[in-house]
């Protein structure tokens, strides 16, 4: 089947059992056990989310969304880990996955397995619960400055005004010849054309 369940979790008849780590973090590019793609892990808006970041064979189509006006949609850059929160004194985060075989979300976690594999558990309605574990290929990411932002941190390179005071505008920096100028992490670019995954509407306009 040309698109394969990157999530790769559903109906897989058990899984290996979650390990506790010390100051796990779940973010960053991993590659799914089976190697069709990479799931790209970031928080977003305070929760974790993931998204397709890589595909083995490009042009993937969402073919199996229930939604008629989703099922063209390409599958690189689609949401496949949706809004997991952290459980409390634990290094493990629970939301949704998308399971891109059927088109439907179900109950999961993830919980990392040292610095370099992450566990991945899904449920049907609570049951019939399988798992396997990605491999890290890519380092953890910062938080999205989309993020910051949003909570109104100030913008990089500037600081806060003081009370009563007024702050000349700074003249634009001269911008740099296209030949010297590289996409900065999280940036779309031609190597890595989906960026911050934070800012991809999917994840950004989520309703909290």
């Amino acid at each position: 089947m040309r698109l394969a369940l990157y999530t790769g979790i559903l109906l897989a008849g058990g899984y290996t059992c979650l390990t506790p780590a010390l100051a796990a973090d779940p973010t960053g590019d991993w590659r799914v056990a089976d190697g069709v793609a990479n799931i790209r892990v970031a928080q977003c808006n305070g929760s974790m989310w993931g998204a397709v970041s890589w595909e083995k064979q490009p042009g993937g189509r969402d073919e199996y969304n229930p939604d008629a006006s989703k099922k063209n949609r390409p599958t690189l850059g689609m949401a496949t880990l949706i809004d997991m929160k952290k459980k409390p004194g634990i290094d493990q985060w629970e939301g949704q996955v998308y399971n891109a075989k059927d088109g439907q979300l179900y109950s999961a976690t993830i919980t990392p397995a040292g610095a370099d594999q992450l566990e991945i558990k899904g449920c049907v309605m609570g049951f019939l619960c399988g798992g396997e574990t990605w491999t890290r290929v890519g380092p953890p990411i910062p938080l999205s400055p989309s993020n910051a932002m949003a909570k109104g941190a100030p913008k990089p390179g500037t600081a806060p005004k003081a009370a009563g005071t007024t702050v000349a505008a700074a003249a634009p920096a001269p911008a740099a010849p296209k030949a010297a100028t590289a996409a900065k992490p999280g940036q779309k670019s031609a190597a890595d054309p989906v960026g911050d995954i934070c800012l991809l509407p999917e994840i950004a306009g989520f309703a909290h």
